[in-house]
């Protein structure tokens, strides 16, 4: 018999620490305050604050992209005021009139008695129109221009054309507000998406799925042992030492699905049997202690949590989880959230970003510069993506488009529930992310964006997630580089996960 002697490193792995760093004017909270959190207003002060605050720029851009076309288009301020036969250019919101849309008057009117027909997985037809409004009214843009456009409602556009016979606008191009400046994009090095061995890393997970039929339990013991460096060997454990923080993009709990018991005898009065266990709740909690020991985790809520439908979802309460709770490195975020990371810069700062007084850590030699990261679970980008025809449409596409539209979620309130916003539009980009994350996607895809010419300096990260249950897979992004690479769990025989095509040790590769 052979013994291979266990490697011992020379210098022991430390894990690489960065803080949290307080919220900016261009990354404000979506935590509803007390303050604001009244149901009585209109849904249609949205659309006027979202309009009263891009259209300087989409208005800016069509000047520059338009002051050299021939025959000298004019900007027209009210879409009510275009002149039949001139060309010019008007500036607005997006309505899309879909017959195949769900609409809110059907649903009232619609006898009770009749279920309601179940959701559609598009909403696109060949009946579909786009229309294009103000506060003065609403014109109809026709055009063979608008099919390259792939639009959603809710979406501030200049259109570039003129009115037709008929009293509809012909477009002839199109522009939107562009990619929002980003002070951190200048003299940064991004080329290097393999890094080195000193650069921290984020990992990203979404779909845990804890408490369905088929739980990838096996993947999820995998996955914190490998975060807490209690697997695999000395590179993997090297690798998991540079990551510096997890976040957890959503659908954490599987939907909840009441059991339908015929009990031999009526119980009595107060002794029904409960139609809710917390068995799910107490599996995620135990995994999220493990890894809460190791590394700081952000949790978000997802569209099978147990939270608020309308967006922004709320962070879900700490007392849920435990013992996971007592760690100051666990953190609930709200859905969508933003989340600036950087190195410790002093005792006091990384104190006052964790929460709690400490005179201990040290100052830190890491060279990673803050990073601005965007996460959100998904229901956005699902929304959205019902709106247009698949293909030629992509969702990374469509992730990259709302970066062009500063807004990452346009179709709210139209199809996706939201909170009545009376005097802001939190939804609206102030500034271009470095890392711009979307959770529970059919596949993984990633995406480096640049602002284009004449918009200043600019580049985010698109990561989409896939789901870990069906896919058994961790995204880990560089926050140095934003180079990213996955890292995949599985098990021989096991469904979950992606079991069926996985390496026989269910060992992670990247």
């Amino acid at each position: 018999m052979i013994l291979t002697p266990t490697h011992v490193p020379d210098t022991p792995l430390v894990r690489a620490a960065t803080s949290v760093l307080p919220p900016t004017e261009s990354t404000p909270s979506f935590a509803i305050s007390s303050a604001n959190k009244s149901y009585k207003h209109q849904y249609a002060n949205i659309y006027f604050v979202r309009l009263r605050l891009l259209r300087s720029f989409v208005e800016e851009n069509a000047q520059r992209l338009w002051k050299e076309v021939a025959g000298d288009p004019v900007f027209v301020p009210r879409v009510l005021e275009v002149q039949k036969g001139q060309l010019c250019y008007i500036v607005g919101t997006v309505y899309m009139d879909m017959p195949m849309k769900p609409n809110v008057l059907d649903d009232i009117a619609r006898d009770h008695s009749i279920p309601a027909p179940p959701p559609q997985e598009k909403y696109c037809s060949e009946d579909d129109s786009v229309m294009l409004e103000d506060e003065s009214g609403r014109i109809r843009l026709v055009g063979d221009q608008l099919k390259s456009a792939r639009v959603v409602t809710g979406v501030i556009m200049g259109a570039l054309g003129l009115e037709t016979a008929n009293g509809d606008f012909e477009v002839v191009d199109f522009c939107f507000a562009g990619m929002p400046p980003q002070s951190s994009a200048e003299d940064q090095d991004m080329d290097d998406s393999e890094g080195s061995d000193s650069d921290e890393w984020i990992a990203v997970v979404s779909g845990l799925d804890v408490g369905a039929l088929d739980p990838p339990d096996a993947q999820l013991q995998m996955l914190s042992e490998y975060l807490t460096g209690e697997a695999c060997g000395f590179d993997e454990q090297s690798g998991a030492a540079r990551i510096s923080r997890l976040i957890i993009a959503g659908n954490s709990l599987a939907p909840a699905v009441a059991e339908i018991q015929e009990p031999e005898k009526k119980p009595r009065r107060g002794q029904e049997a409960p139609t809710f266990s917390t068995h799910p709740l107490r599996v995620l909690s135990t995994h999220l202690t493990d890894i809460a020991h190791s590394i700081p985790i952000h949790l978000l809520p997802g569209a099978t949590d147990p939270s608020g439908t309308i967006i922004p979802q709320q962070s879900l309460p700490r007392a849920m989880f435990g013992t996971a709770a007592s760690y100051a490195s666990f953190s609930c975020e709200t859905n969508p959230a933003y989340i600036r990371v950087g190195a410790f810069e002093d005792a006091s700062t990384s104190s006052k970003a964790n929460g709690k007084a400490s005179s201990s850590k040290p100052k830190s030699s890491s060279s990673t510069p803050p990073r601005t990261l965007l996460v959100h679970s998904g229901q956005p980008l699902d929304d959205m993506f019902r709106y247009l025809p698949s293909p030629p449409a992509t969702r990374l596409a469509l992730v990259e488009a709302t970066l062009r539209w500063r807004h990452i979620a346009p179709t709210a309130p139209d199809t996706l529930w939201c909170h009545p916003f009376f005097t802001t539009d939190p939804f609206v980009l102030a500034a271009a992310p470095d890392v711009y994350v979307v959770g529970n996607q059919p596949a993984f895809k990633t995406r480096l964006v640049r602002a284009a010419r004449g918009e200043g300096p600019a580049r985010t990260r698109i990561v989409l997630v896939p789901p870990f249950k069906t896919t058994g897979t961790v995204v880990l992004v560089n926050l140095r580089t934003l180079g990213v690479r996955t890292v995949s769990f599985a098990v021989h025989g096991m469904s979950s996960g992606g079991g069926a095509s996985a390496h026989e040790t269910g060992a992670p590769a990247s």
